[in-house]
């Protein structure tokens, strides 16, 4: 069996793109080329044309303009039963480069990602609150170090950069205890132009949640899945909405701001619970906190281990119904083959909450809605910064540029 053919048998892709033999589309054709490999693996020339619809000499002249280019690899030829025998061609991790940038409330994150998405450097930086000054000056830190660690000529395959970071920085910040002075130095910040400046790159940006969405998309549990809402649980809870294998983002780019869904009728006087106040994970930090424990340890395995999980095990016994609750309004509205869960948290802790909440889903009335099916995201805490650097490296490589900013309205 081919490697096409074992592929295929593994999932059926949604994402497909198709070439098309008209005069005047050879940059659409080669990007549908190298998308086409991208979803699929290693591919030989016949593959490629089977899966494009593409003649075969059209596909000789993209793939030789794309070896040229240097966009493309040949692999180690494979041999088969009779004739010549075929060589596979892949992405070159060499080819194009791109930065994410994930500016959240309590970390930054900085990655150089090659063209096949992988991730080859990172650097982190933790702090109480992002402060604009701050995120500046690591942002340039790091622009240094990946300049002296690329040869000058993967420097300038650089595509941009990406930033993922929260529509509104500044808000919520009594739940994090903070002064008010603290948020207010975003009022007006402009982020995108400083580190354009700084860099002499394009500069892309998107919310936090939706980049993290995008990566789940393009490199995730969405590649098979058309319609789904995503769900990110960090300091505070957010998502992500995918409808046509397309990333909506909505009229103010607030779809799938599922933090934002009330948990219950606001009472006079009140304003009412959000689900951010309940299933975000700075309440678990503040269980930890106030335990004596370690506020940071929400993000890695020792959540999990013993002296921390009775903490856990409260937070899950709230957040579960409460997200379960938010599931049960989206699909009230939305007819959905999925949800996808993520967050910044290791592996053992979201099966815990996915097991917690199809557990609570029960206790709720599903009759005239199909409950959607609950899947764990494959991406993790890289997938802000990793959605961001997509953003520059779909932007000039892949056949569909409005992926991930195709707007409700238009």
């Amino acid at each position: 069996m081919s490697h096409l053919q074992d592929n295929l048998a593994a999932k059926a892709s949604k994402l497909k793109p198709r070439g098309s033999s008209q005069g005047g589309l050879r940059q659409y054709n080669e990007r549908v080329v190298l998308q086409t490999i991208r979803l699929n693996g290693p591919l030989s020339g016949a593959e490629i044309a089977r899966l494009t619809r593409l003649t075969a000499q059209s596909i000789s002249s993209i793939t030789k303009r794309l070896l040229d280019d240097e966009l493309l690899a040949k692999e180690t030829p494979q041999r088969g039963k009779v004739g010549q025998p075929s060589v596979p061609l892949a992405l070159n991790p060499d080819g194009a480069f791109a930065i994410g940038v994930k500016v959240g409330r309590r970390s930054l994150d900085v990655l150089l990602v090659d063209f096949t998405g992988t991730v080859r450097e990172r650097w982190d930086l933790d702090y109480h609150f992002a402060q604009p000054e701050q995120v500046l000056a690591h942002i340039a830190e790091c622009l240094v170090k990946i300049r002296a660690a690329l040869p000058e000529s993967h420097w300038e395959r650089i595509q941009g950069i990406g930033i993922a970071a929260p529509l509104n920085m500044g808000g919520w910040q009594q739940l994090l205890g903070l002064e008010s002075e603290a948020a207010a130095r975003w009022d007006g910040f402009a982020l995108d132009d400083e580190v354009a400046a700084l860099s002499g790159l394009p500069v892309q940006s998107i919310k936090d949640t939706s980049a993290a969405c995008v990566a789940e998309l393009v490199a995730g549990r969405g590649r098979d899945i058309r319609n789904f809402v995503y769900v990110f649980v960090d300091t505070f809870i957010g998502g992500g909405l995918v409808l046509e294998s397309h990333l909506h983002i909505g009229q103010h780019g607030n779809a799938g701001a599922l933090g934002s869904l009330p948990l219950g009728m606001a009472s006079k006087g009140q304003n009412g619970t959000q689900l951010l106040n309940v299933a975000s994970l700075y309440k678990l930090e503040n269980r930890f906190i106030n335990a004596g424990l370690d506020g940071r340890a929400t993000c890695d395995e020792r959540a999990m281990q013993a002296e921390y999980r009775p903490h856990t095990e409260a937070w899950l016994q709230e957040a579960a119904p409460a997200i379960a609750l938010g599931l049960l309004n989206t699909a009230c509205l939305l007819d959905l083959e999925g949800v996808i869960l993520d967050g910044c948290f290791c592996r053992e802790l979201q099966a815990a909450l996915i097991q917690a909440i199809v557990s609570a889903m029960h206790d709720f009335n599903w009759e005239g809605v199909t409950p959607p099916q609950l899947l764990a995201g494959a991406i993790g805490s890289d997938a802000r910064a990793l959605g961001g650097a997509l953003l520059p490296l779909y932007a000039n490589f892949a056949p569909d540029r409005d992926l991930f900013l195709k707007l409700d309205h238009e």
